[in-house]
């Protein structure tokens, strides 16, 4: 059995060991695993999607392991979540320290230095001239409605434009502007209106809105993933962005970059902007921000943050122990996970490149960082499968690797930024050995 030690060989990144990953010691799902998930299903919302079925114990770096003992590499961080892996050390250890003073304060009602502490660090880490105003949320989710809301304040234009394949968020104003899958929306109408979707990349579609349903006069904000996540991992032309900033600043319309998925120094920046030479009115994050604790945060220029008192509000955004959590997080992130985003994302594609040359299933070898993704074709007839990218990811489950689907039929890689070389090449072997299989 291929397996690896969860640190690496000089220890930078260490987290306590578990064991090495992956290790199978049972069918899965196991027995304990199996008694829980009857549990779960006898009880939870039939609305939750789960991928596989697994249990999961406890986590430390790179490592999740199961109720039965059995240990996985994890390449999915929780969809982009644990940044700085599971249960880093420094990020217990200031969850704990600001659970024995303050757990709750309401930061739309008090003060606490916790919170104040973590939006100057917000407003120095997003690019950008001039002061910047932060507001805190629980979620990316909740980043997306309080954007919404303040670009139609400070515009007093109603029209938002959004992308096909655009994720941003379910509750009613966010899903509007997402347009991912179908069943997203499906029975959940009638949405927040005057909202258009335009094919992602698609400049010309934007002209054509404004000749054909719109005035750009009318049209307060564009909200854009930088690398589409859900949408399939979707990393733009090098002038897209650019000339979607020169776009709206002719128009005077806000441009808010989500970077709920892509942000936290995931595609070795900070931002995933930051690699196409832009600056946005407003960035959306959350996601990566405190590696698994709920906060998420809009951070816009000075001058659009017009808004007075109690015209946005909330009860649980700015928690102190997820404030804590995320400043030891983006601490962890500015003193070397950053930088092996970088190191180990070029490494991933130079092997993914190897894997998609001789192998006539994957193909479309894309991403930033460590994020990147591939496309799953029948090997025959070169189009997509969705049936055999599922089972790729089933297959590696089964040899201990977790991975998650994006778009049509492709397989995003988002691991945490801890992740070691040992880790990644044994995770990548075993994602070659699947898709030898499958094609």
């Amino acid at each position: 059995m291929l397996s690896v030690k969860q640190n690496g060989p000089k220890g930078k990144l260490d987290h306590e060991w578990i064991g090495p990953a992956p290790w199978i010691e049972t069918p899965l799902p196991g027995p304990k695993a199996k008694a829980l998930i009857a549990r779960d299903e006898r009880c939870s919302s039939p609305s939750y999607a789960r991928y596989y079925p697994l249990v999961v114990r406890r986590g430390t770096g790179s490592v999740v392991e199961d109720v039965d003992g059995n240990r996985f590499l994890d390449l999915a961080a929780g969809i982009a979540v644990c940044s700085t892996g599971h249960c880093h050390p420094k990020v217990v250890a200031a969850i704990e320290e600001q659970a024995k003073n303050l757990i709750h304060g309401c930061g739309s009602i008090f003060y606490y230095e916790p919170m104040i502490e973590l939006m100057e660090k917000l407003a120095a880490i997003v690019p950008g001239k001039g002061g910047k105003r932060v507001f805190l949320t629980n979620s990316g989710t909740e980043a997306t409605e309080g954007a919404i809301k303040l670009v139609r304040h400070h515009t007093k234009r109603p029209w938002l434009i959004s992308f096909q394949g655009a994720f941003h968020g379910r509750t009613t104003g966010a899903l509007a502007l997402t347009c991912s899958k179908a069943v997203q929306q499906a029975g959940f109408g009638p949405l927040l209106p005057m909202v258009a979707h335009v094919p992602y990349g698609d400049l010309g579609a934007i002209e054509q809105l404004f000749r054909c349903k719109m005035d750009p006069s009318e049209v307060a904000a564009i909200f854009v993933e930088v690398v589409q996540g859900e949408g399939g991992y979707l990393v733009p032309d090098q002038k897209f962005l650019p000339r979607l900033r020169a776009l709206c600043d002719k128009h005077g319309i806000m441009l808010v970059c989500d970077e709920i998925q892509s942000g936290m120094g995931r595609t070795g920046k900070w931002f995933a902007f930051e690699h196409f030479g832009i600056v946005p009115d407003i960035v959306l994050t959350a996601k990566g921000i405190a590696s698994g604790m709920p906060i998420g945060a809009f951070v816009a220029r000075g001058e659009i943050s017009s808004w007075p008192p109690g015209s946005h509000a909330t009860t649980f955004g700015g928690n102190p122990v997820c404030c804590a959590a995320a400043l030891a997080s983006i601490e962890l992130i500015e003193r070397g996970l950053m930088a092996n985003a970088t190191t180990l994302g070029e490494r991933m594609r130079a092997r993914l490149d190897e894997i998609a040359g001789k192998r006539k299933c994957v193909e479309n070898v894309r991403g930033l960082g460590l994020m990147n993704a591939v496309d799953v074709v029948n090997s025959r007839s070169g189009k997509s499968s969705p049936e055999l990218r599922n089972r790729v990811l089933t297959e590696s489950f089964e040899r201990g690797v977790l991975l998650l689907g994006c778009g049509k039929s492709s397989i995003r890689f988002c691991p945490p930024l801890c992740l070691n070389e040992a880790q990644l090449d044994v995770g990548l072997k075993l994602f070659d050995e699947v898709v030898a299989t499958v094609q």
